[in-house]
């Protein structure tokens, strides 16, 4: 048997790893006072975070939330100093699932979730209603579209008692009778189709929002008026002298009933669509689906379209009338922008 050295024996001990000398004289623990035992466990952690890492063979991990923490008291105090207590105002949620009444509640409360199913009928619905009504103006006024014909025909045709319309089929003139008395039921359409929209979204909007779009039935009636008033007393009169003036030198004009009020009856119904650009522009404003700033950014995006549509819907080859739908147009968008911006909205 191997004879254990005498732990009394000043000298040199043997290193247990390499069993080489080691070196170094042990040191005598200093036997514990108990009026400071207590003191020594309070502060056990704050031996450990003091002198660094410890072997593991000689003490155990450390599992304490400051260790989890980075080791250090102060990123526990941080921690604590930012944790809401009782009496603060803001309260944390920490489930993601679980949204505040008042971060839910964006719309009115008069604004319920319906199917999809009942959206599309009621829309149906709507539009039904605002043929109904363009197609009860139709009927009122085609006993008069025979006098209108007369009067339009005499206004924008050069000589027109020697320049007589012509027709080239047996019911043009009826037709054409349609024709007219439906740009009656445009004028009357357009604020009908205002008004159902706003008793679609109605639900949705709030008080002052459902003022505005009230307000813009009339108004919508009124721009549909000035429209038709600005294509007969500026435009056609124009697009008229310039297609005279172009097929002077090379025949003579026979101008045909339909044809030509196909001419005149696009032009009135487009002006009348044409001058709710305004309104279109201010209400989607207020309803906070644009702003100023974002349709001023993308103005070259919208005159192009303004471009095409006009050249796609014109009925002259030519492109005299497209070129002015797109003036007017462009006019518009751009008065509009600069009322919004000189009123500060």
């Amino acid at each position: 048997m191997a004879e254990q050295p005498d732990p009394d024996d000043g000298g040199e001990s043997a290193s247990p790893a390499t069993g080489e000398p080691s070196g170094e004289e042990p040191v005598a623990a200093e036997p514990a006072d108990s009026d400071t035992g207590a003191d020594s466990d309070a502060t056990a952690d704050d031996a450990v975070a003091d002198t660094g890492p410890v072997a593991a063979s000689d003490e155990q991990p450390d599992f304490s939330p400051a260790a989890a923490d980075g080791g250090t008291e102060g990123s526990v105090a941080a921690d604590a100093a930012t944790t809401p207590t009782d009496g603060d105002a803001a309260v944390v949620n920490d489930d993601p699932g679980v949204v505040d009444d008042d971060l839910a509640r964006e719309g009115p409360e008069s604004d319920e979730e319906m199917p999809l199913a009942d959206h599309i009928e009621e829309m149906m619905r709507r539009l039904g209603a605002v043929f109904l009504i363009a197609g009860i103006a139709l009927a009122i006024t085609y006993p008069a579209s025979a006098d209108l014909i007369n009067y339009l025909w005499s206004v924008h045709i050069p000589e027109p008692m020697a320049n007589r319309p012509r027709l080239y089929g047996p019911l043009e003139f009826i037709l054409t009778k349609l024709k007219v008395a439906g740009l009656a039921g445009l004028l009357v359409g357009l604020p009908m189709f205002v008004y159902q929209s706003y008793r679609f979204m109605k639900p949705g909007l709030y008080p002052k929002e459902r003022r505005y779009y009230l307000a813009s039935v009339p108004t919508s009636l009124v721009l549909g008026i000035f429209g038709v008033l600005f294509a007969h007393f500026l435009v056609l009169p124009f697009v008229f002298a310039y297609f005279t003036t172009y097929t002077a030198e090379a025949a003579v004009i026979a101008f045909g009933l339909q044809e030509t009020f196909n001419l005149i009856l696009i032009m009135m119904g487009w002006m009348a669509i044409i001058f709710q650009i305004p309104l279109f522009i201010m209400l989607a404003i207020m309803m906070g689906l644009v702003t100023r700033l974002w349709l001023e950014s993308k103005r070259l995006l919208f005159w192009g379209a303004f471009l095409g549509i006009a050249f796609i819907f014109s009925p002259d080859p030519t492109g005299m009338a497209p070129i002015i739908v797109t003036l007017t147009m462009v006019g518009l968008f751009e008065g509009t922008l600069a009322l919004l911006r000189w009123t500060g909205n």
